[in-house]
């Protein structure tokens, strides 16, 4: 395996939504899963489970259940498209491309990697605010992102979803996910089609980060 760093891997984390049906070695999805064990999480008590998905039946159902989902989600989307300068539109519409394809074949990614957590194990320190709760999910996600960053580094394409989270109960009964585990993200992995990874875009850190108070720059 041909190394890559940390920085690079992370500049180069793209959505890779379009994947070839080829097997993933189990030594490769064995190192993925390893680096999720790494990442921090509180009390280090890794509240999360991961369901690996290879059963072409459970695949096919999970599939069907993004596709519905995405359906839903996309038309939101393209329902503003009108309104959007030509650049603007032109990046839109080659994303929902993109989803399109995922939608009509999550069910036949390779691997499905499903993120699941257990309240009852987290110090949720945010739940008595009158905000969305959010803290919880800092027992989860960083794995999240270690095993999409171990993907990029063994040049798995990989995306983070969370829609199949809006249809829970399909997914707990079709994996056998025990009382109290959720779910918070579906990873689908295999190879690229196309060139899959590369640059990606986001905002500089000075729109992002300040010094000392909100908006001051650093």
């Amino acid at each position: 395996m041909a190394e890559i760093g940390i920085y690079e891997a992370m500049r180069t984390l793209r959505a890779v939504r379009r994947l070839r049906p080829d097997p993933v070695p189990d030594e490769v999805m064995n190192r993925v899963l390893e680096a999720a064990t790494w990442a921090p999480t509180g009390g280090n008590r890794q509240p999360w489970r991961i369901v690996v998905v290879k059963d072409p039946v459970r695949k096919e159902r999970l599939g069907a259940l993004y596709a519905a989902q995405w359906t839903k989600f996309a038309a939101r989307y393209r329902a503003g498209l009108a309104a959007l300068e030509a650049g603007a539109r032109e990046r839109m519409e080659r994303i929902l491309a993109a989803g399109d394809y995922l939608g009509a074949h999550f069910g036949q990614s390779p691997v499905i990697a499903i993120f699941c957590f257990n309240p009852a194990e987290m110090a949720i320190t945010d739940s008595g605010l009158s905000r969305v709760s959010v803290v919880g999910g800092g027992s989860v996600y960083p794995a999240v992102e270690n095993l999409l960053l171990a993907c990029r580094a063994e040049g798995l394409g990989c995306v983070l979803t969370t829609l199949l989270c809006a249809c829970e109960p399909e997914v707990v009964e079709l994996l056998a996910i025990p009382a109290p585990w959720g779910t918070a993200a579906a990873i689908p992995i295999g190879y690229p089609i196309l060139r899959g990874h590369g640059s990606i875009t986001r905002r500089p850190v000075k729109e992002l980060a300040f010094l000392d108070s909100w908006g001051q720059p650093l």
